[in-house]
């Protein structure tokens, strides 16, 4: 049973989030045999660190971070872990301590680890650098170590196991020696085999695959092993070819084999295991059968939770005569993303556009499903770029001892009645990340046109204007950013984010009546200067209209509230451009009119909105109601 590591590993180890590097596969285009040698030529000449240096590697990445909850003090070991135990360990006959427990000495099983090779030295002669190749090391209990000796993996029949003295067969966790069971999936060997669990037997294959590939201009000029054939190819006889394929498949790749493919490549010794990457390749190389059949459509695609930039993708997955390697994704017609797994996020996406999906699968060797089912969903604009109807700074008093107070205004053309989506967050001294976010208290409003005032517990100016008091997000000082945030999203910014520079020190600043809209970057020219501790315009914002903007007062929207069909009456013809939002600031509709009309609203539901009405590069909004 495959479990999920720990949170305590993504303080342990810095590769947890490390990727398949760009570009490092690039070359392997082909199939069959001719893959396996663009992978080997990949993957070849690692930088080998020599057999000492697995001591060191095994007990900083070999822990138990998957299945126990101390794991994090424990090696792993394949022979010992008893996966479904649960998360507090007792169900584990022993455990062994990283460097401490290493062997040494033992007499019995549980009495140290040590290092396994799961390809027997005897093959390759001790011979570096395939004595001390990560990829095909593990700590394992020395005792069943010796147990396993060089014999083959195999398929154990329980009517055949081997005694041997000082140790039980099945082992403590149940792994076992005996004769391969010559029937099924492992038919045509009758000699002694060794089997794990079912948990790492996926693990052992890709570790073989992995051998047979990296060494393949070697491996045909070493000693005789049951498991090989002789050959530079295809490298596995049958049936262990038919075995190792069988627990690959029923054992996919786990997160322990990802992370620990990636310490291997990045702290390691420089190379992967192309099989983990791409556990499709292994089909591709040795399924000699040629494979036509294409996997079924997916079914029930959802796109869901849109932000400005992103939209989730979740879908049923598909089915194949031998597997599904991947998944396409389409963006509006153009295949744009691929992935493994059943649910995606689409990224690098604009706000306020509909976008829409469809879905194939491909098996590993191309087979191509048809499209899935199409589902569309829209971007929102919650500020992610600045910009639009919202919520911004008006004021700023950065004043004498804690006199430091922040004022917030509300021109959207709406009452904004529930402020829990916006929080505000302080940057001091330059810091390359935002502190902790102030949140607006229950029961906080902004009336339309009103204003919200903030001040520190102790500023002892303007007291009568108030509306909150927080000492956090008030302990600023003239070169300490402050955000304004929607749905955790950057919408309005005070000084410049990741600058210790002053903008702002001993003044008040009042943003200029002209400014309508936040933005997300600070422009001192957008403010008027003044003393510190000036009074004069806290507690309310004027915002003044230009020309253009009185005309755009003028424009007439009705019936309001409206049912159906909403009237737009402009004063003069003109390309002017009618956007309405919900209450949360999601656009829901857009039209662009050259002269006066009419808007169906028939699909909105009942509420209120907001219509921006937009001239060249000025606009206005207005408050309308749904009915």
């Amino acid at each position: 049973m495959k479990q999920f590591y720990t949170a305590l590993f993504l303080v342990l180890t810095s590769t947890v989030f490390a990727q398949i590097p760009s570009g490092y596969y690039d070359s392997a285009t082909g199939t069959g045999y001719t893959l396996k040698t663009q992978l080997h030529n990949i993957i070849d000449a690692h930088n080998d660190q020599g057999y000492d240096a697995m001591d060191g590697f095994i007990s900083t990445y070999e822990r138990d971070y998957y299945y126990d909850s101390n794991g994090s003090n424990t090696i792993l070991d394949i022979y010992s872990e008893i996966p479904n135990g649960g998360n507090n360990t007792p169900n584990d006959p022993y455990n062994f301590s990283p460097t401490t427990d290493e062997c040494g000495n033992y007499s019995g099983e549980g009495d140290c680890y040590n290092k396994e090779h799961i390809i027997p030295q005897s093959v390759f002669s001790s011979a570096t650098p395939m004595r001390s190749d990560a990829h095909i090391l593990m700590p394992t209990d020395g005792r069943v170590n010796g147990f396993r000796s060089n014999y083959p993996f195999g398929r154990v029949d329980d009517n055949d196991l081997i005694n041997q003295s000082g140790i039980s067969n099945p082992t403590l966790n149940g792994s076992k020696l005996g004769g391969n069971l010559n029937s099924g999936y492992s038919a045509g060997y009758t000699s002694t085999v060794f089997e794990p669990i079912d948990e790492f037997k996926g693990d052992i294959a890709r570790i073989y695959f992995y051998f047979a590939t990296r060494y393949e201009d070697q491996i045909s000029a070493w000693s005789a092993y049951d498991m090989f054939d002789g050959s530079s190819d295809k490298v596995l006889s049958d049936p262990f070819l038919n075995i190792l394929i069988t627990w690959h498949e029923n054992d996919p790749v786990s997160q322990k084999e990802i992370d620990r493919n990636n310490n291997i490549y990045y702290n390691h010794q420089s190379n992967r295991n192309p099989f983990v990457d791409h556990p499709e390749w292994v089909a591709l190389i040795w399924d000699t059968t040629p494979d036509t059949e294409a996997p079924t459509d997916p079914t029930n695609l959802v796109a869901s939770n849109p932000t400005d930039n992103t939209i989730d993708l979740n879908w049923t997955a598909s089915t194949d005569n031998v597997a599904v390697a991947s998944y396409d994704i389409y963006v509006d017609g153009n295949n744009t993303f691929n992935t493994n797994t059943t649910s995606f996020t689409v990224t690098g996406l604009t706000p306020d556009t509909n976008y829409c999906f469809t879905i194939k699968a491909k098996d590993a060797t191309g087979n191509e499903s048809g499209f899935s089912n199409q589902d569309c969903e829209t971007t929102t604009n919650n500020g992610s770029s600045g910009g639009g109807v919202d919520l911004f700074f008006s004021e700023y008093i950065e004043g004498s001892g804690n006199n430091k107070v922040l004022e917030i205004a509300n021109f959207t053309g709406a009452d904004i009645t529930d402020l829990s989506i916006y929080t505000l967050k302080l940057s001091a001294n330059g810091n390359a990340s935002w502190g902790s976010p102030y949140s607006f208290p229950a029961n906080a409003e902004i009336i339309n046109q009103d204003v919200y005032v903030i001040a520190n517990g102790s500023a002892g100016v303007c007291t009568s204007e108030y509306d909150d008091l927080n000492n956090a997000i008030t302990s600023f000082n003239g070169n300490d950013a402050i955000g304004l945030f929607k749905n955790d999203v950057l919408i309005d910014i005070l000084g410049d984010f990741n600058s210790s520079a002053d903008y702002a020190k001993d003044v008040t600043l009042v943003r200029k009546p002209e400014i309508t809209e936040p933005v997300t970057t600070f422009d001192i020219n957008e403010w008027n200067s003044f003393p510190q501790d000036n009074c004069t315009d806290l507690g309310n914002h004027t915002q003044t209209l230009s020309t253009i903007e009185y005309s755009l007062n003028e424009i007439k929207i009705y019936p309001n509230p409206v049912k159906d069909i909403l009237n737009i009456n402009l004063k003069n013809p003109e390309k002017t451009g009618i956007s309405i939002y919900n209450i949360l600031g999601k656009q829901v509709l857009n039209e662009t009119l050259m002269r006066s009309g009419t808007i169906n609203t028939s699909k909105l539901k009942n509420g209120v909105y907001v219509v921006k009405i937009i001239q060249g590069n000025k606009s206005i909004s207005k408050k309308l109601i749904k009915n």
